[in-house]
């Protein structure tokens, strides 16, 4: 079998140490070791392009899956142990890492160590609760005092600005260039996003299955494949998106004033005085389910995400009314803040009577937004405005389809 066989491409003296070779057989028995043991990431495992270099210290990754081998280490390092940094390296790419990194704050992007230590914690305590053995030296969450289990960017901000520890798995990991990478165009094989993508998938049906046939997972592969196979919608941005949606609706009808002239009239020598376009600020009103299956924090979340989307596009103050309603309406109130809304009620549901009330208000809302468990009967037809619904907690029945709906989860 040759080398470009096994995935590993012949050594040239620009990627290998002087006086050192690569120990291929050391190396594949590894990985084969690793994908034994995992069988799940064996996929994943063989799609990574090695290529020997002598400016790694140990293993990294680019984003186009090719791993960089420095010899020393393969040499010094025990199979079982090469077998742990192998389900590493991939871990990094199957976590989307590089991806993940470049979504981070401008502030923190260009701190690839920083990022590449979080990344590790992140990595590390689920192969370590696996039972895999990994070199001296490694990362993981207690040594900077974090619990278990988190994601990388929430480790982050706990990570000193210098570090007493050093970490490189490359561009695949923490996103920033490397000396050694081969590049968009140049070197061996490389995976696209789209293969990278399905790899991804096919990796978490393969974990599915084993723990249908063979047992358990780490929790945070079983929380990766669960994301990957059963995305949920963030709701705030859901919900944040539908209001600025539809204020941008109601905002864009034009109407005519003559408070302002329009620039047309000197032309017709103050004959004539012609109306300009007008782009009115729409009106709000925020219907709340205050029934007793409602609790205080879930209305709270919701709120806070409705009324900071109206700031954000200009409208407040008296703009935007609340309403409190269980099966009647018990407080109308015009707020600037969420600590202003009164919630009364606690009573049975009907959320009907609420959208009446707000539309029947002197300034008519161009948007009404019910913020519900779904519990409630809905009006017959749709009202002559948008009509958004926050449905809130995971059983809320769905509403007429001509309802605009957003599903709430506060857990998240």
């Amino acid at each position: 079998m040759t080398a470009s066989e096994n995935g590993l491409p012949d050594e040239t003296p620009e990627r290998v140490v002087a006086g050192a070779r690569l120990d291929r057989a050391k190396l594949l028995a590894a990985r084969f070791k690793a994908a034994e043991a995992r069988p799940y990431l064996a996929s994943a495992l063989y799609a990574l392009t090695v290529v020997p270099s002598a400016a790694i210290r140990t293993m990294g990754v680019d984003r186009h899956w090719r791993c960089y081998v420095a010899p020393a280490f393969v040499d010094a390092t025990p199979v079982a142990e090469l077998a742990g940094v192998w389900i590493h390296e991939v871990a990094h790419l199957l976590r989307d890492h590089h991806g993940r990194a470049d979504r981070l704050p401008a502030a923190d992007q260009g701190d690839r160590l920083r990022i590449n230590i979080a990344q590790d914690c992140e990595i590390n305590d689920d192969l370590l609760a696996d039972g895999l053995a990994l070199p001296e030296g490694r990362m993981e969450p207690r040594l900077f005092g974090l619990p278990t289990g988190g994601m990388f960017e929430s480790y982050l901000a706990a990570i000193p600005a210098s570090p007493p520890h050093a970490a490189e798995c490359g561009s695949g990991a923490h996103g920033t260039p490397m000396p050694w990478d081969l590049g968009e165009g140049g070197g061996p094989a490389r995976i696209g996003p789209v293969e990278a993508e399905a790899l991804r998938r096919q990796t978490a049906q393969a974990m599915r299955a084993h723990q249908r046939t063979r047992g358990s997972l780490p929790e945070g592969w079983q929380r990766w494949a669960r994301e990957l196979l059963e995305p949920t919608v963030d709701w705030r941005r859901a919900l944040s998106g539908a209001v600025r949606e539809a204020a941008a609706w109601a905002g864009g009808a034009v109407d005519y004033t003559y408070r302002r002239p329009s620039r047309r009239t000197p032309a017709l020598g103050g004959r004539v005085v012609l109306p300009s376009l007008r782009r009115p600020l729409p009106r709000v009103a925020v219907v709340i389910d205050t029934s007793g299956s409602m609790g205080e924090e879930e209305l709270a979340a919701a709120l806070g995400e409705v009324t900071g989307v109206l700031r954000e596009v200009g409208v407040r103050g008296n703009r935007v009314a609340v309403l409190a309603c269980d099966a009647d309406v018990h407080t109308l109130s015009r707020v600037t803040s969420t600590e202003q809304v009164t919630l009364a009620g606690g009573g049975g549901t009907d959320m009907r009577v609420g959208i009446r009330a707000a539309l029947a208000m002197p300034d008519r809302p161009n948007i009404v937004v019910v913020l519900t468990d779904g519990f409630t009967p809905w009006p017959e037809e749709s009202p002559s405005c948008r009509l958004i619904a926050a449905l809130i907690g995971a059983g809320a029945p769905q509403p007429p389809a001509w309802v605009e709906t957003v599903r709430v989860d506060p857990g998240r």
